[in-house]
């Protein structure tokens, strides 16, 4: 049986993962962000995550060495995660950060803002693994995560 790229995306829809965005600084001092849903824990000893970014994905390389940040969107951030899911120019227009010792982008109200320092970078077909050890976080202690299922935005419970 031969996998088509169309059914394998309808059936990975089917599992719901959250929705982070990811954001660094460019070589050049520009904020970069993305919205990424391939983001996963690694190891806790140390602690490492990893993100999944394509590699046609605008300033690709920007997210390769340095520091990177995730930011987990509480529900009520879906705007923000369609403004970062483009390719605009002014996507960082309406939005306010702040920045930790790394200088990545620290997105506000999230469930949870993870600041990394780029531990590997491995390629995987069209697609590059960026691991990170967790240098700085924070995280609510209230909130639900913004879902993404079936090629939609959900919440816990109900789709928004």
């Amino acid at each position: 049986m031969t996998v088509d790229s169309h059914s394998f995306r309808n059936a990975l829809g089917c599992f719901a993962t959250g929705v982070t965005v990811v954001t660094t600084v460019s070589g050049e001092g520009r904020s970069v962000g993305v919205t990424v849903s391939a983001f996963s824990s690694v190891s806790l000893q140390p602690p490492l995550v990893m993100v999944c970014l394509g590699r046609q994905t605008s300033s690709v390389e920007a997210f390769c060495s340095g520091f990177f940040a995730v930011n987990v969107l509480r529900e009520d951030q879906k705007e923000i995660a369609i403004r970062f899911a483009t390719r605009a120019d002014d996507k960082w227009a309406k939005t306010n950060y702040e920045t930790w010792e790394g200088g990545s982008p620290i997105l506000p109200g999230c469930v949870a803002n993870l600041e990394c320092r780029v531990a590997a970078v491995h390629e995987a077909g069209d697609h590059l693994i960026i691991v990170g050890e967790v240098v700085r976080l924070a995280y609510a202690g209230g909130g639900h995560p913004l879902l993404y299922f079936r090629s939609a935005y959900a919440g816990l419970g109900t789709a928004l």
